[in-house]
């Protein structure tokens, strides 16, 4: 089957900001006295804010009410939107630009699909955005990864069907999601461990024979 569009997970894929979320997770921890660790901010990757406090909140001394997590949540958002101030183009792995080029010249159709609410922010930052014909984040689905929502509707915007459609992920969770949307999927990253994956990258510039050959 032709491949003719490929949707890219945003963060750990086209942009590092892991350590922005694990110091802004940290600091919240630290403030309430949550245990807190790579292991930890590991399982938040791919998974929506909320989700996130669920996990994080397995590790608390006392139980949290809905409106005191997400008001921590808040809480973490704005000390992440803090660090990306900082974000610029040196947070992007090498062959980023290159590889966009060369699938928009393909005649490829490209698209975002993160669980990420400031998603649109980042690309803007990073003075991508224009590369990329839908972008879905997490403002717009009700369902986080292993959910396939956010690329199934990424798929929707782009007018291509999902069997056509290659997804490229750095979390299992989102590998997942991609697999149960009946998605191509190429693994990158601490992905490559999943067995649901079609692709196992070591690098983004792989997808051009990747998409070459189908």
């Amino acid at each position: 089957m032709k491949i003719e569009a490929v949707i890219f997970d945003l963060d750990g894929v086209l942009v590092h900001t892991d350590h922005f979320h694990y110091l802004a997770w940290k600091r919240m921890c630290s403030e309430e006295g949550i245990p807190f660790d790579e292991s930890v901010n590991y399982r938040l990757r791919g998974v929506s804010r909320m989700a996130c406090m669920d996990i994080i909140m397995e590790k608390a001394a006392r139980a949290y009410s809905s409106r005191e997590k997400m008001q921590l949540a808040e809480g973490k958002n704005d000390y992440y939107k803090d660090h990306l101030q900082s974000l610029s183009d040196a947070d992007m792995p090498s062959g980023v630009l290159d590889t966009l080029d060369k699938l928009r010249e393909k005649g490829l159709k490209l698209a975002i699909g993160s669980s990420s609410k400031n998603a649109p922010f980042i690309i803007e930052r990073l003075g991508i955005s224009h590369m990329f014909d839908a972008v879905v984040d997490g403002n717009e689905i009700r369902c986080s990864k292993p959910d396939p929502e956010v690329f199934l509707l990424a798929a929707s915007k782009l007018g291509v069907r999902v069997d056509r459609c290659l997804v490229v992920e750095d979390a299992e969770a989102g590998v997942e999601a991609a697999f149960r949307g009946g998605m191509w999927v190429a693994a990158i990253g601490k992905a490559c461990i999943s067995n649901l994956a079609d692709y196992h990258i070591g690098h983004i510039e792989e997808l051009q024979s990747i998409t070459a050959s189908r």
